[in-house]
């Protein structure tokens, strides 16, 4: 239908940050923690395997409101059942579980750390209009992921840190105005250079990262974008506990390809304190000022920016008291519930920005070896400044703030230790009285939704 597609190219909100882990969104690929067991040791290597496999129920992958429109025949969510296949396989030097030493030696000259992973994803529609179960079903597709992190020098008073990855994300849009999933690449790389004098008490950093999101549809090729950022940040620890840090970053936005997006250069800058009050409790508390400097894609143009405080407040209760004074260095044995609030701005294919403010919750409990919860969840208020009248492809709209809710709970129990049995419940809704109207038209695109997915699966892993 070429009123979504035309909505869908002009104004699809996705942020531009890449976040690759978050390409794939079960748990055990978004942290190695959870993605490993004892692996094999081959020389000065450790290798691990694995492969993963669930069956489950998506009640609404293309994230569409349930309103209905007059003459239109493919609206209203599309629930399916859902069939994920994932192998996996990293590689890394020795942990130091298993570096044999003195404890007086010297670490070692090099760290290295490597992974691929691929999911192939496969729908069999059971509800929704006919038009769009076929759509969804025309959406079997594989997406996967390829990093590799090198630490050289680790632990001296001068080291440096290469990573990169690259990875392909078979996703729908986030706010549900399109027919299709939106296959993009990901592509990113980034060199830090560390310098930690003295006996470890102070550490600054200094580094470089480069995002790029490529659109393999041509019909959204306007949204392709490169992201280059030159960031500082580093910690003093005052007290044996706690630490004074800080972190500030200057970025470069770019649309290489005509479009009505604007290029920019966000700019943010915070200070805050990390600490352990007790060994059972944690505190983050972060302060400063972000602004967005986008640049108008013409003299007529109205561009909206951001220019406010932004921040993050945490507390951590570790329910395995934290035997290290190092906040930041909790293991997965340390199980710990948090519960924060981030004030952040983010770019946005929906006009320029979006503010967001979210609370949340979350759980992490690892027992006795065998069983792993992760429950996780927040509100947020996302706070959009409006379409102008000189948007290219949408009627104006005021601004608006849409209510997103999100919550995820994954449980897996070990049989021995390469096979796990999982769940995973999760639950989004945008709550949102906004509708999108294509200049030239009169049929609006509510951008409120809801979805609900359900899995089980086994892994095994080394």
């Amino acid at each position: 239908m070429k009123l979504r597609e035309t909505i869908a190219a002009a104004v699809i909100a996705l942020t531009l940050s890449p976040a690759l882990a978050l390409a794939q969104d079960q748990p055990w690929l978004k942290d190695r923690r959870y993605t490993e067991g004892i692996g094999i040791r081959a020389g000065d290597l450790e290798l691990h395997p694995g492969v993963a496999a669930e069956f489950g129920y998506d009640s609404n992958f293309f994230r569409r409101d349930e309103e209905d429109r007059a003459g239109v025949d493919d609206v209203g969510p599309v629930g399916s059942l859902r069939l994920r296949i994932t192998p996996s396989f990293s590689l890394s030097t020795l942990s130091q579980q298993r570096q044999e030493v003195t404890p007086d030696a010297p670490p070692p000259d090099v760290e290295f750390r490597g992974g691929i992973a691929a999911t192939y994803e496969e729908f069999f529609p059971v509800s929704g209009t006919e038009t769009g179960q076929e759509r969804l079903s025309q959406q079997r597709n594989v997406g996967g992921l390829l990093d590799a992190n090198l630490t050289i020098l680790p632990r001296r008073p001068w080291s440096a840190v290469l990573d990169g990855s690259l990875g392909r994300t078979i996703a729908s849009s986030d706010l549900g105005i399109s027919n299709q999933s939106f296959r993009r690449i990901h592509a990113e790389a980034g060199a830090e250079l560390v310098w930690t004098p003295g006996g470890g008490l102070f550490d600054w950093r200094l580094g470089y990262r480069f995002q790029g999101t490529f659109f393999e549809v041509d019909e959204f090729e306007g949204l392709t974008n490169l992201h280059h950022v030159i960031r500082t940040r580093g910690r003093w620890r005052f007290l044996p506990r706690t630490a004074l840090i800080y972190d500030a970053s200057l970025g470069f936005v770019d649309y290489p390809n005509p479009t009505s997006q604007s290029s920019s250069h966000p700019l943010r800058a915070q200070l805050g304190i990390n600490g352990l009050v007790t060994s059972s409790f944690g505190l983050l508390a972060m302060a400063g000022w972000g602004a967005s400097f986008y640049t108008p894609t013409s003299d007529t143009a109205v561009v909206n920016d951001f220019d406010s405080v932004i921040g993050q407040l945490e507390l951590k209760w570790f329910l395995t008291p934290n035997p290290g004074t190092d906040p930041a260095a909790a293991t997965l044995a340390l199980s710990s519930l948090s519960a924060g609030f981030t004030r952040d701005f983010q770019d946005s294919f929906l006009g320029s920005y979006y503010e967001r403010n979210r609370g949340y919750l979350k759980l992490t409990y690892f027992f006795g070896g065998r069983f792993l919860l992760i429950a996780d969840g927040g509100v947020a208020a996302n706070v959009y400044p409006g379409i102008p009248e000189s948007h290219q492809s949408v009627e104006p709209v005021a601004p608006w703030t849409d209510i997103r809710i999100d919550a995820s709970l994954f449980g897996e129990y070990r049989i021995g230790d390469s096979l796990g049995i999982n769940s995973t419940l999760r639950y989004g809704n945008n709550i949102s009285s906004t509708a999108l109207t294509t200049l030239g038209t009169t049929v609006p695109n509510y951008l409120g939704w809801q979805q609900f997915e359900a899995y089980l699966g086994v892994r095994w892993f080394m």
